[in-house]
């Protein structure tokens, strides 16, 4: 996506390559002509012909629109992995020197990988289907009529309509401008709206704040700027999450330790001891192959995948899959009121005539200001709705100019010519921002917002231009305009999940803050009554994190505080998501740690956001946090598992190098162990449920357990090991050395096992207990002790082996326990 392609701060990333600025003359054309309409005449756009010529020459928007890998980069990401390339050079080996069952490893690696092929699939499937069904379908006039059509069905010369909240989707010159504003900050860092004019350019990338208008297509597909900055960019990525780089960093850590130990035990095996050849090369494979977590990415991605499908069951389009994670580590959220805790509709209750003026006349005023905007926001549709043009049969009033609302400015405003031909000018828009200090009709204001209603402002002003700084001075109170939003059902729920959760929630709005307090308190937020209006929030970065984490609802914030208000949270080390759906949202949402749009939002949020919630329900947003934290906790859990195993086969190897003898395992042995006590149960709790509030640092917390899990694992099987040495002589006894070692490690991995599994419901013990029954199961079956070549010989260096185990147990947990109180859960 474009926006990727920039940081917070605007910059590009190297290797993009930006004009310094955006003006009239920057590389506008294209390789056919485009004929741009005269100014001041409304385009009629394309006919169907031309459109077919264009098709027909490839001047077409075809950047593929990529929401996930493609089949061959799924396969290939999980096939040609460093680790699968030393098990697969290892397994073709000993499917020469072993019987099939010191193979049986290279066949697990085959399954793990093609289920985490299938998972990664399905996600991708899901993926691209809640794509299309978010995907913005821009307005195009073709035959002069305006229709809907995909992005990628766009061609060059295409006239594209523009309204409040549209993206510009490929580059073009505006044809038409009515007040149109457009933000090319995700382009070029700079904040504040550009009035365009028609003649001038735009580019991909950049969106509509306020106006409206149209523009011809210049550039289409690669050639558009934002497709050449995003040319490399795909939405499917796993680069940025903390989860995925710390196991990028264990592993590395485990190569470094893994070559030069099993560089020492190939010698050990094939050089020092003078053995069988082929026996030596299978227990020599059986030393490596554990040292290896493979399983561990596998159940990351097979994780994360689970993660999309079952979030896109409920509607939500995860557009970066560490969106799951980042959510989960979330202490803060941001929502906007309208949208988010209101719906988008609201009705008139109410209009309160001012300084004696004529009700029918207010009611007149307020019907032609709704037919002069043709992209109402919110609340001139209530306007509309309530006043509806033609509606007490007068002939309508003659628009002379018109200024759409803005985030910026509070208000909207229009001039007329009225029927008797007298002209006049009137404004729409927050009462506090239209009216001065002081004014005695802000108390009756106040008093209507702590009621929660939203009040608007119609004034009248002198005639003169509507969009100057000093529109407002001398205006006339006319009347107010009382509406009522339309509370949503599920926010109150939502919000009181996110109080049981620790998770911190803001009210951040452009309306009044005690209205927007009022809201909140009725959903049931705790500190509502704390409210700041934003007009009097410190600028100094320190001082505005200070009143953040002091206050929870801000009112008449302005798009840039929402941007400062965000990084102030993160200056203090908060993990912040904002929610929101209008333009005044897109600049926090694309620089908070998430950003989450509403499916009904405007096509920009939707491009910022990593998370949209197709059904336009903030009921989802618990899921999507649920969701990480069972991904997060549990891999945590489950790397635990797969990392001791590192641990003790690489003390096991180390030892083995240094006591000069035998390795204890073969293949089958270790293979067997790993199944019962990681592969299997690994599965099945990386899958469970988990509300454990995800926590930062996850290499450390992994390792802190895992090395003296594995130390205390390694010791006491090799313990047993040079026990039975010394206990069995003649033919078999190596083979009955290592059904005893076997036994210890078996017995020490199943409690590490259950710590982990903890706390205990009745599938978990189920699940510990059937690992302990397979286990038991081979020692039993004849035909599986051949397999496996695992028989307990006597009885007392089997008991000596459980012994052991149970020494070694009673360390774990006091190991672990002490961990816990020095270091935290």
């Amino acid at each position: 996506m474009t926006q990727r392609a920039l940081d917070s701060s605007g910059e590009q990333t190297p290797g993009s390559s930006r004009p310094a600025m955006i003006d009239a003359g920057a590389e506008l054309d294209p390789v056919h002509p485009v004929d741009l309409p005269p100014s001041g005449h409304r385009a009629t756009g394309l006919t169907t012909a031309e459109v077919a010529e264009r098709v027909a020459r490839g001047e077409v928007n075809d950047v593929p629109v990529r929401s996930s890998r493609s089949l061959t980069e799924i396969v290939r990401a999980n096939v040609f992995t460093r680790f699968n390339l030393i098990i697969g050079v290892l397994w073709v080996i000993m499917l020469f020197v072993a019987p099939i069952q010191d193979s049986l490893f290279g066949f697990v690696i085959v399954a793990n990988t093609g289920i985490g092929i299938i998972q990664e699939w399905r996600a991708k499937r899901t993926l691209d289907s809640l794509a299309v069904i978010g995907e913005a379908k821009p307005t195009v006039r073709r035959d002069g009529v305006a229709a809907e059509v995909s992005t990628h069905e766009i061609v060059l010369g295409d006239v594209i309509e523009l309204g409040p909240g549209d993206k510009v989707v490929v580059d073009g010159t505006v044809a038409e401008a009515d007040s149109l504003e457009v933000d090319e900050s995700l382009l070029t860092g700079e904040a504040d709206p550009v009035l365009k004019r028609p003649g001038d350019p735009v580019m991909s990338g950049s969106f509509v704040v306020a106006g409206g208008g149209a523009f011809t297509a210049t550039k289409v597909g690669r050639e558009a700027y934002a497709a050449q900055l995003a040319e490399e960019a795909s939405r499917f990525t796993l680069v940025h999450s903390e989860l995925r780089s710390g196991i990028s960093t264990i592993l590395k850590y485990v190569t470094w330790m893994m070559v030069p130990t099993a560089i020492g035990l190939i010698i050990s095996q094939l050089v020092v001891k003078d053995n069988n050849f082929k026996d030596s090369v299978a227990r020599t494979v059986g030393g490596i192959v554990p040292m290896i977590p493979e399983g561990l990415v596998l159940l990351t991605s097979v994780a994360f995948a689970i993660g999309v499908v079952r979030l896109g069951r409920k509607q939500c389009l995860v557009q970066e899959l560490p969106a799951i994670e980042g959510l989960a580590r979330v202490d803060v959220v941001c929502l906007d009121k309208t949208g988010t805790l209101t719906e988008g509709g609201m009705d008139i209750t109410e209009v309160r005539p001012l300084n004696g003026s004529d009700e029918a006349y207010v009611h007149q005023v307020l019907r032609s200001l709704g037919s002069s905007d043709p992209r109402p926001n919110a609340s001139l549709q209530a306007v509309i709705d309530a006043y509806p043009a033609g509606g007490d049969g007068k002939a309508a009033w003659t628009v002379t100019e018109a200024m759409p609302f803005s985030s910026a400015r509070k208000y909207s405003g229009a001039a007329f010519t009225e029927t008797d031909g007298t002209s006049s000018a009137w404004l729409l828009g927050a009462p506090d921002v239209l009216l001065p200090e002081g004014d005695p009709t802000l108390g009756e204001i106040d008093h209507l917002n702590e009621q929660g209603l939203r009040v608007l402002l119609l004034a009248r002003v002198p005639s003169g231009e509507l969009d100057a700084p000093d529109a407002a001075e001398g205006d006339v109170p006319t009347a107010l305009v009382v509406l009522e939003q339309r509370l949503r059902p599920d926010a109150a729920e939502t919000l009181k999940y996110f109080a049981q959760q620790n998770v911190a929630t803001k009210v951040i709005s452009g309306d009044n803050a005690v209205s927007v307090g009022a809201v909140a308190g009725k959903l049931g937020l705790a500190g509502a009554e704390n409210t700041l209006d934003a007009r009097r929030m410190p600028t100094d970065p320190d001082e505005m994190a200070t009143a953040m984490e002091q206050n929870a609802v801000f009112g008449r914030v302005t798009p840039q505080q929402k941007r400062d208000m965000v990084a102030a949270l993160q200056s203090r080390g908060h993990t912040v998501a904002m929610t929101g759906d209008g333009v005044n949202d897109v600049l926090a949402l694309k620089d908070a740690d998430i950003g989450v749009s509403m499916g009904s939002g405007s096509e920009a949020t939707r491009a910022v956001a990593q998370i949209v919630l197709l059904n336009n329900s903030f009921a989802t947003l618990p899921s999507v946090v649920a969701e990480g934290r069972r991904v997060i906790g549990n891999i945590t859990r489950v790397a635990t598992l797969f990392l001791t195993k590192t641990v003790y086969s690489v003390l096991l190897a180390i030892l083995v190098v240094c006591s000069q003898v035998e390795y204890p395992f073969l293949p089958r042995h270790l293979t067997l162990l790993a199944t019962l006590t990681i592969g299997v149960p690994a599965f099945f709790l990386a899958l469970a449920p988990n509300k454990e509030r995800a926590q930062p640092h996850f290499v450390r917390r992994v390792m802190r357990y895992a090395i003296p899990s594995g130390v205390i694992a390694a010791a006491a099987t090799f313990t047993t090991y040079l026990i039975a040495r010394h206990h069995y002589s003649g033919p078999g006894a190596l083979e009955a050395e290592t059904s005893a070692a076997t036994l210890t490690l078996f017995l020490v991995a199943m409690w590490v096992l259950a710590i982990i599994a903890r706390p205990y419901t009745w599938w978990r013990i189920g699940l510990v207990a059937a690992m302990g029954l397979g286990f038991l199961i081979v020692l039993v079956v004849p035909w599986l002790q051949d397999f496996f070549a695992l028989k307990l010989v006597g009885t007392t260096l089997p008991w000596t082996a459980v012994g052991i185990a149970v020494a070694a147990a009673a360390l774990l947990e006091l190991c672990w326990r002490w961990v816990g109180r020095r270091f935290g859960a």
